[in-house]
């Protein structure tokens, strides 16, 4: 059956997966955003133009329209999901948004991989104002003010998709491609000591058809899910299965103090899944009560790494320090 879907943000990455998707499985799809930047998404789609943090603006663009569902990728914080609520809560029968895995690192006394029951409880403090880990803790603090206002409106049909870090062919970030780039030159790759938190990703293609899925089904309504993939590696194992994709030599890892990156400026692109700001999360719950699948690892990094092989993206400028990089790994002062 055909839905009428609005898309809120997102045309560059998952977005632009989704709406494809959407398209394709026959879906009629409108887009809202505040019409900045170009996108090559279809130009006979629907669009709308609005700032999503300006409730006027939103009431005029949805002036009398509704959607079967609505997909938020630009949700941050609890006074843009009051707006959701004071604009779109008489006009959708299910609104899905990306929350992140960051809202369980802002937790107190819990063990990775995190379940949707470790939501409650003592939250930590503040770090020190102006600095990563404050940016960070806000950010994870702002995605549960956004969820704690859908919960705490009753009867809102929201589904918050909780999400670690999403491995995707259109990464604006282009982190996985930094990776690539350090095991083709076969250069030794820097990373910090700590922390070293096994990784357990998930790739943007599974989050786009867990989405697809909801939507069809009607299903979530009013709960919060993790979607994660399915294993579990370290960072060695990760790089040594991305350079066996890629036919390239094991990889040689060196380890440094983070302090020592950090100063010399090479954090996070030196090694941007060594962050400590990275969730693990446990997707039990989608799979059994959702019914939602993930694909293999080794599948998705083969899709991205032929995806990066036939489109190279432009060198990204932390690469430009690589000489650096290779200089500290080598042990040269």
């Amino acid at each position: 059956m055909t839905k009428r879907i609005l898309v809120i943000g997102g045309t560059r990455n998952m977005g632009y997966q989704l709406v494809m998707r959407l398209l394709e499985a026959g879906h009629q799809v409108t887009l809202l955003n505040r019409g900045m930047s170009e996108d090559d998404l279809p130009p006979h789609i629907a669009r709308l133009r609005a700032d999503r943090t300006n409730p006027q603006q939103m009431r005029r663009a949805l002036l009398a329209k509704s959607f079967d569902a609505v997909v938020d990728f630009v949700m941050y914080n609890a006074r843009e999901a009051q707006i959701v609520l004071e604009t779109l809560a008489q006009q959708t029968d299910h609104y899905l948004f990306l929350s992140s895995g960051q809202v369980y690192l802002v937790r107190e006394d819990i063990e990775r991989p995190f379940k949707e029951s470790d939501y409650a409880g003592r939250l930590i403090p503040a770090p020190k104002n102006n600095t990563y880990a404050y940016e960070e803790w806000l950010y994870g603090m702002d995605k549960r003010g956004a969820e704690d206002t859908f919960s705490a409106a009753a009867g809102f049909p929201y589904t918050a998709l909780r999400l670690p870090m999403v491995n995707s062919e259109r990464d604006p970030m282009r982190r996985l491609y930094g990776y690539m780039l350090r095991l083709r030159d076969g250069a030794p790759i820097l990373a910090p000591q700590t922390p070293n938190y096994p990784l357990r990703h998930v790739y943007g293609g599974d989050v786009v058809e867990a989405i697809l899925h909801l939507i069809e089904t009607g299903a979530g309504k009013g709960q919060a899910m993790n979607l994660s993939q399915d294993e579990t590696v370290s960072l060695d194992e990760f790089l040594q299965l991305l350079a066996r994709i890629m036919g390239v030599p094991a990889p040689r890892i060196v380890r440094r103090k983070h302090s020592e990156l950090e100063a010399a400026g090479f954090l996070p692109d030196c090694s941007p899944f060594s962050d400590r700001w990275m969730s693990e999360l446990d997707n039990t719950l989608s799979k059994t009560q959702y019914g939602i699948r993930y694909t293999p690892l080794a599948t998705y990094l083969e899709k991205i790494v032929a995806y990066y092989q036939d489109n190279p993206p432009p060198m990204p400028v932390a690469y430009k320090r690589r000489n650096a990089e290779i200089i500290m790994a080598e042990g040269v002062r």
